[in-house]
């Protein structure tokens, strides 16, 4: 999870908002600090952090991209039950993060830097989602010849699999309805 100080870098020390987060769901001293660059629309975009006043610990952290519609999100795995819970109870949606845009949550804080640095200059990203896959050294090893084999990167190689994999599943009809891949 992102640290204060890496979100304070992130949105160069500029906050333009705080307060008091509203829920429960993080704890009694949870607060919420707002970076916006003041543009609505194309051009526009804005950080968010929600942390514990008493410990610095963070529990959410937040990017939107109003050019693009996109909203992207890191919520502490510690709370994530917690969150969901405190949705459903209010009735509110939990991936909304405005109008009819969702958040895409994020696994990978690199993932998460390198969309807000890239959302932040107005430059284009990959909006694909980063995700960590811890392998067995034997697997690792056969999937890294096969990538040479194929002249490929490793990281290629293991995505069109996983993907390959995703399609072999939905045509064999093996996802539940409600699986979001």
């Amino acid at each position: 999870m992102i640290t204060m100080k890496e979100f304070m870098e992130l949105v160069d020390y500029k906050i333009t908002e705080g307060g008091e987060y509203g829920w429960s769901c993080y704890g009694p001293n949870s607060y919420c600090l707002d970076s916006w660059n003041g543009v609505h629309g194309k051009g526009g975009y804005s950080f968010s952090i929600i942390f514990s006043t008493k410990s610095q610990k963070v529990y959410e952290v937040q990017v939107h991209d109003y050019t693009n519609d996109r909203a992207y999100r890191m919520i502490n795995p510690d709370k994530l039950e917690k969150f969901q819970k405190e949705s459903e109870n209010r009735g509110a949606s939990a991936n909304e993060a405005w109008d009819t845009i969702e958040y895409v949550d994020l696994d990978v804080l690199d993932d998460f830097i390198q969309k807000s640095l890239a959302i932040k200059a107005g430059e284009d990203y990959d909006t694909s989602v980063m995700m960590t896959l811890d392998l067995p050294d034997d697997l690792l090893l056969s999937a890294a010849m096969e990538a040479h084999k194929q002249n490929i990167t490793l990281n290629d190689y293991i995505n069109k699999a996983l993907a390959s994999m995703v399609e072999e599943y939905k045509a064999k009809g093996l996802f539940k309805e409600t699986d979001n891949v």
